[in-house]
């Protein structure tokens, strides 16, 4: 069993920035993917970002390349999201996800796990 748990989010205006973190317990962190998804009111969950137990493989949706950087700390047991310019659009609620099934290069990701997620809210 892995329990992730996000903190980070908050009330930021455009253009600004914001960082999430995911501390994971359970099974030994460095050796499963971790995750990124968001949802935002009336919408589909959308998966924003991947990073490999190596660190070597990330993904990231189109709409936040550029302006998104994953990360992960596999001493902390801690995975993080880097959100710069940040835009109205990028208001929901974030989760972070462990484990399951992902495959580098895909555009697609089965967590077996899943945080409660944070909040992130965006005013123009």
């Amino acid at each position: 069993q892995v329990q992730p748990v996000e903190s980070g989010g908050g009330l930021v205006q455009a253009g600004g920035s914001l960082s999430l973190a995911c501390a994971a317990s359970g099974r030994t962190f460095p050796n499963y993917v971790m995750g990124w998804f968001r949802q935002a009111p009336g919408k589909e969950r959308e998966f924003v970002s991947a990073i490999s137990w190596s660190g070597d493989c990330t993904y990231y949706a189109d709409s936040v390349k550029g302006r998104f950087t994953i990360s992960r700390d596999n001493a902390k047991d801690t995975v993080y999201l880097q959100i710069n310019s940040l835009k109205p659009e990028d208001t929901a609620v974030y989760y972070c996800a462990a484990d399951g099934e992902y495959y580098c290069g895909d555009s697609y990701y089965y967590p077996a796990y899943w945080g409660q997620g944070t909040q992130v809210t965006v005013s123009s």
